[in-house]
């Protein structure tokens, strides 16, 4: 038999709970992660200095230690040896949900194979919150994190994106990435959501084109955009221009797999007749379920 994780460890030992905490505005914390805070034996954060402000926003009194990428893994195993002698362990990162682009994986991972328990509380994140924002699609979408930062990568991560792209970017870089997307596809709908839920929020949407031309023009790297930035960026081929040439390929596609050839093969055929990702068309072929 294969191996399985270890059963829960029992009451008697600690607990560690993942808290979201506010991406802005200090009033967007739900109860439970107050009380959560508050209770808490260590709350182990990003940085205790911007945790601080927000325990002392809430009248919360707290024993802080430091949670991050650079003491993560030395920081694991003295958590974990609290958590099995009985404490009740916070973790939180400076804005939203903790491991998503933050720190905590390795913690977490750690709680799981020691079979100790581990809670996750709902609450705010700007993944969610600018997908929603941007009014694209959201039934298929995918996180992916900072966007890369090599033109080639960027590029081949924008062409084939078969659902709602959400991505972290700097302000800096934003020109750029806009400028990257319009050269390739003008009329691919985009959304820049900037400092979501704060002073000076914005939620611009519109095509890569008009967008790349808002933020780009005049502008040098000293006046780009400030704040944080999630991009969130339209399926591609989600322009009615281009769904006539998607839905002639994906029924080429359909064609040949009724007529006896195998999905991947055939889906490279017509990739390769088109231009387009065979990959992609494979995928959508199989979300539509119609492969036997």
């Amino acid at each position: 038999m294969g191996a399985e994780n270890p059963p829960v460890e029992s009451a008697t030992h600690g607990c560690l709970l993942v808290c979201p905490t506010p991406i802005g505005n200090l009033q967007d914390v739900t109860l439970r992660v107050l009380a959560a805070l508050a209770e808490a034996d260590v709350v182990a954060c990003e940085d205790t200095r911007h945790t601080k402000v927000l325990l002392d926003r809430h009248g919360i009194v707290a024993s802080l230690q430091s949670l991050h990428e650079h003491n993560e893994r030395a920081r694991v195993g003295e958590l974990v040896g609290r958590i099995r002698a009985g404490a009740t362990v916070v973790l939180v990162s400076d804005a939203g949900t903790p491991l998503v682009s933050d720190p905590g994986f390795a913690l977490v991972r750690a709680c799981h194979a020691a079979g100790l328990q581990v809670e996750v509380l709902p609450g705010p994140s700007a993944v969610t919150t600018a997908l929603v924002a941007s009014g694209l699609p959201a039934e298929r979408w995918r996180f992916v994190g900072f966007l890369p930062r090599k033109r080639a990568e960027l590029e081949g991560l924008l062409a084939h994106a078969a659902e709602t792209l959400v991505a972290f970017e700097s302000p800096r870089r934003l020109v750029a990435t806009l400028s990257v997307l319009a050269a390739r596809d003008p009329e691919r709908p985009v959304a820049v959501c900037r400092e979501l839920t704060k002073l000076h929020e914005e939620v611009r949407r519109g095509t890569a084109a008009e967008l790349a031309s808002h933020y780009g023009a005049g502008r040098s790297p000293v006046g780009a955009p400030r704040g944080e930035v999630v991009l969130v960026v339209g399926a591609a081929g989600s322009d009615p221009a281009h769904q006539a040439p998607r839905e002639e390929a994906l029924q080429a596609l359909r064609d040949l797999v009724a007529a006896g050839a195998k999905a991947r093969p055939a889906a490279a055929t017509v990739g390769k007749l088109t231009g387009m990702s065979a990959n992609e068309l494979y995928r959508e072929l199989m979300s539509r379920g119609q492969v036997a």
